[in-house]
C-alpha cells in the first residue's frame, strides 16, 4: 500500500491520503475520506456548533486529539463533596459519584501525578498494547 493522492469534494483541493492513514481507517471501518483535513475539520466544527474554527495551517489528519477546534467547553457548576466548596467541572455529574474541586480530586488516593492539565484520551491512550495504527 503507498500514499494516495485524492481530490477533495468540498474545496477541490488535491491532498495525501498517507499509508498511516489508509491503515487507522481500514482498522476503524472507515471509508477512504472525501474531504481534505482542513475541509473535514472545518465540517466537524460545524456540526459540533462550535462555528469558531480558527483552521489548520500543518495540513495533518483530523482525526484523534480531543478539542482541538476551538469552541468554549461547557461547564457545569457543583459542590465539591469533601469540602464542600461551588467549582466547576467539564462533565455533567450523574449524581452517583462524588465530585471533588481540583485540590480536594489531587489530594484523593490514586491522583498523586499532581493533577491532569485537561488532556483527553481520545486517540492516543495505551489501551492494550498494540499499535498505536
Amino acid at each position: 500500500m503507498s500514499d494516495q493522492n485524492l481530490t477533495c469534494t468540498d474545496c477541490s483541493k488535491q491532498f495525501t491520503f498517507t499509508d498511516s492513514e489508509q491503515e487507522f481507517y481500514r482498522s476503524k471501518g472507515f471509508s477512504t475520506p472525501g474531504r481534505c483535513p482542513d475541509c473535514r475539520a472545518a465540517r466537524k466544527a460545524a456540526r459540533e456548533g462550535g462555528g469558531s474554527y480558527s483552521g489548520r495551517s500543518s495540513g495533518g489528519s483530523s482525526y484523534g486529539g480531543g478539542s482541538s477546534y476551538g469552541g468554549e467547553r461547557q461547564m457545569y457548576a457543583v459542590v465539591c463533596a469533601q469540602c464542600g466548596k461551588n467549582t466547576e467541572v467539564p462533565f455533567s455529574p450523574r449524581g452517583d459519584r462524588p465530585v471533588y474541586c481540583s485540590d480536594c480530586f489531587r489530594s484523593q488516593p490514586g491522583n498523586s501525578s499532581g493533577g491532569r492539565s485537561g488532556g483527553s484520551s481520545y486517540g492516543g491512550g495505551s489501551r492494550s498494547g498494540g499499535s498505536r495504527y
